[in-house]
């Protein structure tokens, strides 16, 4: 059950399915990421996103517990990019929360520039594979918001 929820039930094996590498799979989970982050906030608003983000946060520390010891942080494993875009995306609906998922990204495979995510990155077992996400996330989530502020 763990490497099923780990994958995003799935969703981190289809690009090893159609090219035969999981490079690129954290897009596809954090894409996932953000059609919940959508259509959660559409439903509940901000309140449900924030809730939707700890519960997939907890979802991904568990199951990349399970899978860590034996498979580090593979490619496959995605749930931690999924639970990093709805932290991103906590109070941002339509383009706002496509221009937090695009920070998101950006910030979660740069890590050196943003204080605390390579750091976050470098802690060992499940910590490493998902507090990077969640702590590229909070970056992304205060950028996102100015960005909605300044232009929206």
């Amino acid at each position: 059950m763990a490497r099923l929820t780990a994958s995003l039930f799935g969703a981190g094996l289809i690009l090893r399915r159609i090219r035969g590498s999981d490079a690129g799979s954290g897009t596809v989970g954090g894409l996932v990421g953000l059609f919940l982050a959508l259509l959660v906030g559409e439903a509940w608003g901000w309140r449900g996103q924030l809730v939707a983000a700890l519960i997939v946060t907890a979802l991904a520390y568990w199951s990349a517990r399970g899978v860590a010891a034996t498979e580090g942080d593979a490619g496959w494993i995605v749930i931690d990019e999924a639970a990093g875009t709805l932290v991103a995306t906590i109070g941002l609906l339509g383009w706002p929360a496509v221009i937090g998922f695009g920070l998101f990204r950006l910030v979660d495979i740069t890590k050196r520039p943003f204080p605390g995510v390579y750091q976050a990155d470098s802690m060992p077992g499940a910590a490493g594979i998902v507090l990077d996400d969640v702590v590229a996330g909070l970056w992304a989530l205060g950028m996102a918001h100015v960005i909605k502020a300044t232009i929206f």
